[in-house]
């Protein structure tokens, strides 16, 4: 049977078919879907952590007790996770675990570019790249066969245009899942204490000697000998990008990217006269060939940064020079992300504006209050860092009348990585404010559940962890919670914690206007008064999407019912956009914003 599926589906139907049963993960576009899919599936069981660093413990715990463990995450999120990777790598698994890793070149939806292939090489974990959703399937099945025979955890590597383009995949038969039985007490190869840690040292570096040997049979990795004169060495998505543009050229196409078989690139490399090495983001291909004393073309005309596409290696090669893509030039108008209609976060950054302070900011849906016209955040560096931040902030800018710093953290992001920077402020006497902007969700990659839902992934009801009763617990003295739809309150809580001694937690709380799960009542929207109008803008402050400004230029001339002088025109609210959250209303001056009857 044939079906449409992203590489995303591919990857859990994959793992479904070839008997995994168990799944953990922190959502992260673009890996997010693969745990949401894998969830559908009867039988198995699968869990959002709180964060990629719990997740791979959850499944290192299910793969020494002898299953077959898939953990998710985003390229990121491998850092969060690197402190057990490392000495996994020494333990080995007993059962089987896969780590995908998706990377995010161009930065679609990341704060950063990094290539995760040095992961691999960095912790001396076999790593596997499939190039469309027929291979995610079908590579993620050797991938478990792998680490099931090497007793090692494997890497699976994808990018964004793999996780979420979509191709014709082949399903096939469902395998049985292994029972686990008793778990196995060996002390010496999983009580990492230096004695044991040193001779397990070197059972990784036999374990990588062995790897290197299967990556030469591996059938991931092949050679299409076409015309001799120029041969490609490529892996994932560049390989069918180069295909596109060079049907007829060579290729060594690349499956297993760590470790390479050096075997098999030399044999390609004595067929063909000359080598291109086409891979997105860093050198990690062409620094390993070269070291063989290879010689080939690779960063020297291809970029560094950003996704690839046809245009850009066919200008490339052809041009022999660094090439920008060679998609049309057309011109659109510029789309900026935004705060959706009726968003809880856009109140509070809209005060937090007003205040003049610094909002140390996080990830989060809540980071576009940057832009114009809120201008309400500062800065963000990765999860959880805000708190961190703003408590360093405090501490350097003590007793010099800078004021106090505000540190803005989502309800997911606070359980992911923000409360050990809690209680380190509480600890170290910090003298700040932190909001947990509470939006009962994880809203920016699609609405998946926390600890603070009260839902599990597969939608059982489970304790809801209380964040009042949490920040009271770390010993935060002044703990208040608001509704960000009201400004007037919002304001007056923001001011009296900022002028409170010692750190304060102000909760925002307001479900995130998508969130179905919390939508009640009758939604109401508003409209502007034209004749009240008298053009002062403050409404377009808000940056709400369905509010507009129109010239008396541009309107009929009939619905102009009153005299305007100085005026330019009045503003505009799109009812069909418009969600009621009153923000419009309790920000203008004159009764000008009413609602829709």
């Amino acid at each position: 049977m044939k079906v449409l599926m992203s590489g995303n589906e591919g990857i859990a139907r994959g793992a479904f078919e070839h008997g995994v049963r168990f799944a953990a993960g922190y959502p992260g576009t673009p890996s997010t879907e693969i745990i949401e899919a894998f969830a559908k599936y009867d039988g198995v069981y699968a869990e959002w952590s709180p964060n990629e660093k719990v997740a791979l413990e959850v499944g290192i715990g299910a793969a020494v007790a002898g299953a077959k463990a898939l953990v998710v995450m985003k390229h990121v999120g491998v850092n969060v996770a690197a402190d057990p990777l490392f000495t996994l790598g020494y333990t080995g698994t007993n059962g089987a675990l896969v780590i995908i890793t998706a990377d995010d070149p161009s930065l679609h939806s990341s704060q950063n570019e990094q290539d995760n292939r040095n992961y691999a090489k960095f912790a001396k974990i076999p790593m596997i790249e499939p190039a469309d959703s027929q291979e995610a399937k079908d590579y993620i099945k050797i991938a478990f066969d792998i680490s099931e025979r090497f007793d090692t955890p494997v890497f699976f590597r994808t990018t964004t245009r793999v996780s979420h383009s979509k191709s014709v995949v082949t399903l096939g038969d469902l395998s049985t899942a292994k029972d686990c039985t008793a778990i196995e007490v060996n002390a010496a190869k999983y009580v990492m204490v230096p004695a044991y840690a040193r001779a397990r040292r070197i059972e990784v570096e036999k374990r990588l000697h062995r790897l290197r040997e299967f990556a030469e049979t591996f059938p991931g990795n092949r050679i299409e000998m076409n015309d001799p004169e120029i041969g490609i060495i490529t892996a994932g998505m560049p390989y069918n990008y180069a295909k596109d543009v060079f049907p007829d050229f060579s290729y060594l196409k690349l499956g297993m990217v760590y470790p390479l078989p050096s075997g098999l690139i030399r044999k390609f490399a004595s067929k063909v006269k000359k080598i291109y090495v086409v891979e997105e983001l860093d050198p990690f291909i062409e620094e390993q060939v070269k070291a063989m004393g290879i010689d080939l073309i690779g960063k020297e005309i291809f970029p560094y940064t950003n996704e690839f596409d046809p245009g850009v290696i066919h200008a490339a090669i052809k041009r022999k020079k660094i090439a920008k893509s060679l998609l049309p030039d057309v011109m659109i108008p510029p789309r900026p992300p935004n705060l959706c209609p009726g968003c809880p976060h856009r109140g509070l950054f809209y005060v937090l504006g007003k205040l003049k302070t610094f909002v140390a900011g996080d990830i989060g849906c809540y980071t576009l209050s940057f832009m114009k016209p809120l201008e309400s955040l500062h800065s963000c560096i990765c999860m959880g860092a805000s708190i961190g931040m703003t408590h360093g902030m405090s501490k350097a800018l003590k007793d010099k009348g800078k004021g106090k710093v505000v540190g803005v953290i989502g309800d997911s992001t606070f359980i992911h990585s923000g409360i050990t920077p809690l209680l380190n402020m509480v600890y170290n006497k910090s003298d700040a404010v932190i909001v947990i902007c509470d939006n009962r969700t994880t809203a920016m990659t699609g609405m998946q559940d926390h600890p603070a839902t009260g839902f599990t992934l597969q939608g059982e009801k489970t304790k809801e962890l209380d964040f009042a009763r949490l920040a009271s617990a770390l010993g935060i003295d002044s703990v208040r919670v608001i509704d960000p739809y009201d400004i007037k309150i919002t304001r007056k809580v923001l001011k009296e914690e900022l002028a409170k001694p010692g750190a304060s937690v102000i909760i925002s709380q307001r479900a995130c206007v998508l969130f179905k799960r919390e939508m009640k009542g009758v939604r109401k929207t508003f409209k502007v008064d034209i004749d009240k109008c008298v053009g002062c803008r403050a409404c377009i402050g808000l940056g709400c999407p369905p509010i507009s400004w129109i010239k008396f230029e541009d309107m009929p001339s009939q619905t102009v019912k009153r005299n305007v002088k100085k005026q330019e025109g009045v503003a505009f609210i799109d009812n069909e956009l418009c969600t009621g959250c009153t923000l419009c209303e309790q920000v203008c001056n004159v009764g000008a914003v009413i609602e829709v009857i």
